[in-house]
């Protein structure tokens, strides 16, 4: 596997290059059902940028919380450092978290009806995330446990993950269960008219993600007790989304006795 990749005498991040890329054909896509669908560009660029504005910062500290014992805080004052601290660890659901949270500014800033957004966009979340999954494969980051069956990797010295050793794809594995929930969540939206893709994107992601997470092998997602990090969120947002749905049916019925 390589990390880089050599262009014209330049090596190019393969991470780098698929977030970019992942991103550029989301708007490619969000650029056309913009028209379809009669909604605002500039509105949509505003809440991107909210929510990307976010996602950095999100996923950022959440790496820091889940390495602070790790990390050598007397010396986040020499630059270099600081870069290398800066330029990698990123965490996703930091990233997810932090950038949902965003959403709330465009609409009482700008006034923008982000409702509508979420609905028909969120399946674009998934789909920029696969594709970093495919970076996180070609450079080592995120890797799976060790494995002697079909499609496993091993990883040269210029990788994160241990050197020679056999390991199963889970970053490829996740990315293709990302690819078809994206497809999913757009046809729920785009042909069924589903109105609550946001909760049903968070709900599949978490039980996804939990089941996932048993197959990383990777020492930077952190633990307590018998769970990752990763886990015990999936755990938080699954039991937010029960209690929403029951206080929604819980309103439904008395708004019927009425």
């Amino acid at each position: 596997m390589n990390v880089n990749l050599s262009f014209v005498g330049f090596d190019i991040p393969v991470y780098g290059l698929m977030i970019v890329f992942g991103v550029i054909t989301a708007n490619l896509i969000a650029w056309y059902l913009l028209k379809y669908y009669r909604l605002d560009k500039n509105d949509f660029l505003i809440i991107e940028a909210y929510v990307f504005l976010g996602s950095f910062f999100g996923s950022k500290l959440l790496y820091l919380m889940i390495n602070f014992e790790k990390i050598e805080w007397n010396r986040l004052i020499e630059l270099d450092y600081f870069n290398q601290i800066m330029q990698g660890g990123f965490v996703f659901y930091g990233g997810l978290l932090g950038g949902l949270s965003m959403l709330l500014l465009p609409s009482k800033l700008h006034h923008i009806n982000v409702d509508k957004y979420v609905r028909h966009f969120i399946f674009l979340i998934p789909w920029i995330h696969a594709w970093g999954r495919i970076g996180c494969y070609f450079t080592g980051c995120c890797y799976g446990e060790p494995y002697q069956g079909p499609m496993a990797v091993i990883y040269s010295e210029s990788s994160p993950a241990p050197i020679g050793v056999s390991l199963f794809p889970i970053q490829l594995t996740e990315a293709v269960c990302l690819y078809i929930l994206s497809l999913v969540i757009f046809q729920l939206d785009f042909k069924k008219k589903y109105k609550h893709t946001m909760l049903y994107y968070l709900g599949i992601y978490s039980i996804l993600r939990f089941v996932i997470e048993f197959f990383r092998y990777d020492t930077q997602r952190g633990n307590f007790w018998i769970f990752s990090t990763s886990q015990w969120i999936s755990i938080g947002i699954l039991l937010g989304i029960i209690i929403y749905i029951y206080k929604s049916v819980q309103m439904i019925n008395i708004n019927k006795k009425r």
